[in-house]
């Protein structure tokens, strides 16, 4: 059945893939988005698309009315690499928890049902490998990434709050480290950071020795994972989804040289505070409940990438990994 949907944070990585998706499978689509870091460069393929709107809004501010009622509602706005959410962390905790709640009364007077784009974030530095739904996390509060990891864990609270109040069907996902075409050359995160510095030839940064972990998602399999989880008749979440492959950063770091061709060096600096050991997601819940399978090897999925960042990306401005 079509379903009218709102995509909050629509120009961004993610939510201009979810856009493209949502309108493949016949749906209408209105995406909102404050540019912040999203970017009209990710829907320009979209202007002419008679099922799709795009809208300059910032979600700290009530919805607009945009229109009839929606069926569903994906929030995805939140500034989501530490570069950007540390350049102003009083808004990326504004928006993580007023734009959850703007979504979610939309979502109530609509009778939609409410997709929230939760991370892997809320798990911290975690004590308990790989991570399960269950596991609560350890999160430093205080510390520099506390914007995002705590504004993210309130909005998962609101969520469940409208979920036992008002009865709001809700769906929510902790999307582990995920990549592909679209994402920012400059947005700080080791994916991209890596392929910038391998095309360019410039030396790929390591923060510490290099040996810890992260386990890389493309984002078609992403997109999958989330539509399984928004059209799933019962399961509220949190269900983790991303790709269970664990590599360390010096693995990644030799693999995109090797797939680039590049000859640049390896630099090694000081690790960031707070930054996670390990991160792999325990994808038990999204196997047994969703049938979730991710499909996209890292090794053809950072091929396809790098095609990519060939192809759109001229002179970046030099940067620095940050997983």
């Amino acid at each position: 059945m079509t379903k009218r949907a709102l995509v909050t944070g629509g120009a961004g990585f993610v939510g201009s893939h979810l856009c493209d998706r949502l309108l493949e499978l016949g749906h209408e689509v209105v995406a909102l988005d404050n540019f912040y870091t999203g970017t009209r460069d990710n829907l320009t393929h979209l202007r002419t698309h008679p099922r799709f709107s795009l809208f300059e809004h910032d979600v700290i501010e009530p919805l607009p009315a945009l229109g009839s009622r929606f069926d569903w509602i994906f929030n995805l706005a939140c500034p989501a690499s530490p570069p950007h959410y540390q350049r102003d962390p009083i808004f990326t905790t504004k928006t993580s928890f007023l734009g959850t709640l703007h979504g979610l009364e939309r979502a109530t007077s609509d009778g939609a049902r409410f997709f929230q784009a939760s991370t892997s974030e809320v798990y911290g530095d975690p004590e308990v490998h790989p991570q399960p739904e269950s596991y609560r996390g350890s999160v430093n509060t205080l510390g520099p990434r506390a914007c995002y990891d705590e504004g993210k864990r309130v909005a998962e609270s609101l969520c469940m709050d409208f979920h036992r109040t008002r009865g709001l069907e809700v769906r929510i996902v902790r999307i582990f480290n995920t990549y592909g075409p679209r994402m920012d050359p400059n947005d700080g995160r080791v994916v991209s950071n890596f392929i910038v510095q391998a095309l360019r030839g410039e030396p790929l940064t390591i923060y510490g020795e290099g040996k810890q972990t992260r386990s890389f998602c493309f984002v078609s399999d992403l997109i999958d994972g989330f539509l399984l989880l928004m059209q799933h008749p019962d399961t509220t979440g949190p269900v983790n989804i991303g790709n269970d492959g664990e590599f360390t950063m010096l693995e990644l770091a030799e693999l995109v040289r090797e797939l680039t061709g590049s000859r640049s060096t390896i630099v090694h600096k000081p690790l960031p505070a707070d930054d996670p050991t390990q991160r792999r997601p325990d994808l038990t819940l999204a196997r047994e409940r969703l049938g979730f399978r991710h499909r996209v090897p890292l090794r053809e999925g950072l091929a396809r990438t790098i095609e990519y960042f060939a192809r759109h990306t001229s002179e970046p401005q030099r940067s620095e990994a940050s997983a």
